[in-house]
């Protein structure tokens, strides 16, 4: 376990007992530290605080530091061997844009494209660094605390943040990856490790201390990222909360998505089912199902154990065609609920796609009016076109150009290789002393939630629930859609519990979601670590989170995570990238995963 000793007078109480407070809804972010002492550029390990740590909950009591140079003086810094490569820092000036207290807003490059964005506190940081991922394709670097507004070293401005654009700037249709080698590893996994390295080290010079924690934050891609890093770099953060992770990048971005469209479409080139059909089909998922947790309350606390089935909307002789489906569009809401299969039956993604109660988010993919373009349609052609396929690059690609077969898929997915985050075995970053919880929303339109019980299965199968139990959580949350948004509470934050977990071994515990300010009835659910759910103790306000205890329910609904690339998830897919012109070269060149073909 990591050490450092801590002199100087401790914050007040109000701090910790505030940052303890796991029980108020907030939305999450994330951090990154590096050792302290260490020297500048050196990876985190795991930290524990001997003085003004506070035993049995909550974060540590960190003393302010003051910066001890100036913000402009950054520009001129010496970052040489700091990574892998030259570091340029082009701005440092004070501002207080969208923050609570001033920072130091630096800017720069790691060549030979990745710009690292920084917010340095300049009137008392508390010793804590954040990292905070971006999602699609990335391509900007925008530091964005995502589901940690209310995290409060975020909203008292004391904790220094970064973030980076991943080796790419714009071009959100793809084509930044043509032709570019390096900027397709960079946005695999190494922009975000350089950024860790770059900041840790500015950060060790600016105040003269390194960070005593490390965090890192996101949603979605982010997601991915957090899981990459957590695989590949696991020395570079003490806590890591990874939302809704596209993790399985190579099958999201083709065979999910691509199913989300062709499954719609007639022998007509046109589609079946329409937006305004949406609704008349969440009503009879409700009818069926929102009562079986105890409560009718408009969400399903587990969707798995709905059993609602499409054809029992079939309109009947004599129906009103507005209260019910045709047969077609019957098949095709089953189709979207079940997801990517090949033509006599295989699995093409891990599980469900598309979770019952989810219908009024499926607007991604069900168009409003024929002869509209969805967002599913336009993800695909963004990754398959350009850098979905190794070496490849083919802008009249087209949706019908995928093809739905065993051979298929194992063409597809050689890029998983280097793109995607499947590896189970998190076992260094859990001797780092790194913490993990992982979050996804049960009706997320994007990424579905039981790709990420897959993947927590498997992490579990790999290392065994008992190690996994002292290092890693995972929540659901209810009526939640893709990283925030719903008919559910989907407000919260799950930076402060990761915070504390690693500060104090304070293992997180409830989470507090509540209603967005334009939502009604105002409400407050908590959710707990899976398998755990939240049941109404019978007494007061069904819409006060107060009134819930955790209840893990004696049967466990089956999953059966059996798919044509199960195996996947394991340790022996993944590949390093090199750039040699305008190729990717990879090594190992042959694992199992090429010989699949």
């Amino acid at each position: 376990m990591r050490r450092t000793t801590l002199r100087s007078k401790l914050c007040g109480a109000a701090m910790a007992v505030a940052l303890v407070a796991v029980l108020s809804p907030a939305t999450a972010a994330g951090a990154t530290s590096a050792t302290p002492g260490a020297t500048a550029g050196a990876t985190a390990s795991a930290v524990s605080v001997t003085a003004g740590a506070r035993p049995g909950g909550g974060l540590a009591d960190l003393p302010a530091l003051e910066p001890v140079m100036e913000c402009s003086a950054l520009t001129g810094l010496d970052l040489g061997g700091v990574t892998d490569a030259p570091v340029t820092i082009t701005s440092a000036t004070v501002s207080t844009a969208g923050a609570p207290a001033p920072y130091c807003a630096v800017t720069g490059t790691i060549a030979p494209a990745d710009t690292i964005v920084m917010r340095l506190p300049v009137g008392g940081w508390t010793q804590r660094y954040l990292q905070t991922g971006c999602g699609g394709e990335c391509g900007s670097s925008t530091i964005n605390y995502t589901q940690a507004a209310s995290c409060r070293p975020i909203a008292d401005g004391t904790i220094a943040s970064a973030t980076t654009d991943m080796g790419h700037q714009g071009s959100f249709d793809g084509s930044w990856a043509a032709g570019d080698p390096q900027a397709q590893i960079d946005f695999a996994y190494r922009g975000v490790h350089v950024t860790a390295q770059v900041a840790k080290a500015v950060i060790t010079r600016f105040y003269g201390h390194a960070p005593a924690y490390s965090y890192f934050d996101s949603c979605s891609d982010g997601g991915r990222e957090a899981l990459m890093e957590a695989q590949r770099y696991p020395g570079d953060f003490d806590g890591i909360a990874a939302g809704a992770p596209a993790n399985n990048m190579v099958v999201q971005n083709t065979f999910h998505h691509a199913w989300n469209v062709l499954a719609n479409l007639g022998a007509d080139g046109k589609y079946i089912l329409l937006a305004g059909r949406l609704p008349l089909v969440h009503q009879a998922v409700l009818a069926r199902c929102d009562a079986r947790d105890g409560l009718a309350d408009g969400v399903l606390d587990d969707p798995r154990r709905c059993d609602f089935d499409p054809a029992s909307l079939v309109c009947r002789t004599g129906q009103d065609t507005a209260t019910c489906l045709t047969p077609a569009e019957a098949a095709v809401v089953r189709r979207l609920h079940d997801g990517a299969v090949t033509g006599d039956g295989k699995r093409l993604e891990p599980a469900i796609a598309h979770e019952w109660g989810s219908e009024p988010e499926w607007t991604l993919f069900v168009p409003s009016a024929q002869g509209t373009k969805v967002g599913s349609e336009n993800f695909v052609l963004s990754f398959a076109r350009y850098l979905g396929y190794t070496n490849q690059v083919d802008p009249t690609w087209e949706l019908s150009d995928l093809k739905l077969t065993v051979e298929g898929f194992w063409r597809t997915v050689q890029s998983s290789s280097y793109l995607s985050a499947m590896d189970p075995d998190l076992t260094a970053f859990r001797r780092s002393g790194g913490k993990l919880l992982l979050w996804h929303g049960w009706n997320d339109q994007h990424i579905s939630p039981q790709g990420t019980l897959a993947y927590f299965d498997a992490v579990q199968r790999t290392m065994g629930r008992g190690a996994v139990d002292g290092f890693a959580r995972l929540y659901l949350f209810p009526g939640v859609a893709h990283c925030g948004g719903g008919e559910g509470p989907n407000v919260f934050d799950v930076l402060t519990p990761v915070m504390a977990w690693v500060e104090s071994g304070a293992e997180p515990g409830r989470i507090v979601a509540s209603t967005s300010a334009n939502q009604t009835p105002a409400r407050t659910r908590p959710v707990f670590p899976y398998p755990a759910v939240a049941r109404y103790d019978g007494s007061g306000s069904t819409d006060d989170a107060a009134n819930f205890v955790s209840s893990t329910p004696a049967h466990q609904p089956k999953d059966d995570y059996h798919w044509l690339g199960e195996r996947l998830f394991s340790h022996d897919y993944q590949t390093r990238g090199r750039a040699e012109g305008t190729r990717l070269v990879l090594h190992p060149e042959r694992t199992w995963l090429t010989r699949m073909i």
